[in-house]
């Protein structure tokens, strides 16, 4: 098992939420607020516009903004990191070189969703990506958004093959896949658990931390988890991660990023709403979401 002692883009990466406007626009002012928000929350590296940031329903041209703008407002206090990927390895490639003109410290991609490549069309992928750009590179494997699982081998193969593949988000859920990485992983490169739930699991494991949902709304509160178990302090982890447990859970009862930016905009943090095909939170979600909230210290 080879993992870092410290993994180059720490061990708590929140996934930001892109807020939006009134018009449902991004609203890049309230990018950065948040931006700072997270930083100053303890955050070792940001990414922005992945899943949770409501990548898939935003314009190229604004994702750069949107990029240049988080990297201004880090201002070098922490990495940020791109999702530039998608299931079309020359846009994945063209994409990410415009985004090593915003300044970003890495990129992140994930496994080409619908057209459900074998593991050989994602290897190829994913190494094109690399060679193709001056970056770390941080994999994202989610079998259930994407319909296909990478496989531990797959993930390995680049790992050794391609130097600048530093780190992947593993969210299959499957223990033994993550044991599978961790026991194989050359020195360096690191596992992310892409689920909050399963952060404790994967870090006892060897895992490097989290890329968090949560940590939009209680940074701090998931750093606190992320550092008790790279110091082994496995009770008290243990303690700090059921805690907010419920919330972890509550806040993907619908389709992920509804409720954590409606857990936002509870807290008067001004997320706005969600881009169609997404529709708001119910008010039965939202209800039950600030209960669950109120539970965990996140409301008074």
């Amino acid at each position: 098992m080879s993992q870092a002692a410290e993994p180059r883009f720490g061990r708590m990466i929140p996934a930001m939420i892109t807020p939006f406007d009134k018009n449902l626009e991004v609203d890049l002012k309230q990018a950065r607020s948040l931006a700072r928000r997270l930083i100053e929350g303890g955050s070792d590296a940001l990414l922005v516009c992945g899943t949770t940031g409501e990548g898939p329903t935003i314009c190229a041209d604004m994702k750069l903004d949107l990029f240049s703008a988080v990297v201004v407002e880090a201002d070098g206090c922490v990495p940020v990191i791109a999702n530039i990927g998608n299931n079309c390895t020359a846009d994945s490639i063209a994409f990410g070189q415009k985004a090593m003109g915003c300044g970003v410290d890495g990129i992140m991609a994930v496994v080409p969703y619908y057209n459900k490549p074998p593991q050989e069309g994602m290897y190829r992928h994913f190494r094109a990506i690399a060679e193709a750009v001056d970056l770390p590179v941080v994999l994202y494997n989610i079998p259930g958004r994407c319909g296909v699982n990478m496989e531990a081998d797959t993930t390995l193969r680049l790992a050794r093959d391609c130097s600048n593949i530093v780190a992947v988000k593993e969210a299959s859920g499957d223990l033994d896949q993550v044991c599978r990485l961790l026991e194989g992983a050359p020195q360096g490169f690191a596992v992310y658990s892409g689920d909050d739930a399963k952060t404790y699991d994967i870090m006892k494991l060897g895992g490097a931390g989290v890329v968090s949902t949560i940590a939009n709304v209680l940074p701090s509160d998931m750093k606190k988890i992320v550092e008790l178990c790279s110091a082994k302090d496995w009770d008290a982890a243990w303690t700090a991660h059921e805690k907010l447990q419920p919330l972890m859970h509550q806040l993907f009862v619908t389709s992920n990023p509804i409720l954590v930016k409606e857990a936002l905009n509870l807290m008067g943090l001004n997320a706005g709403g969600v881009r169609l095909p997404l529709v708001a939170a119910t008010p039965e979600q939202s209800h039950d979401l600030a209960q669950v909230m109120r539970q965990v210290g996140a409301l008074s």
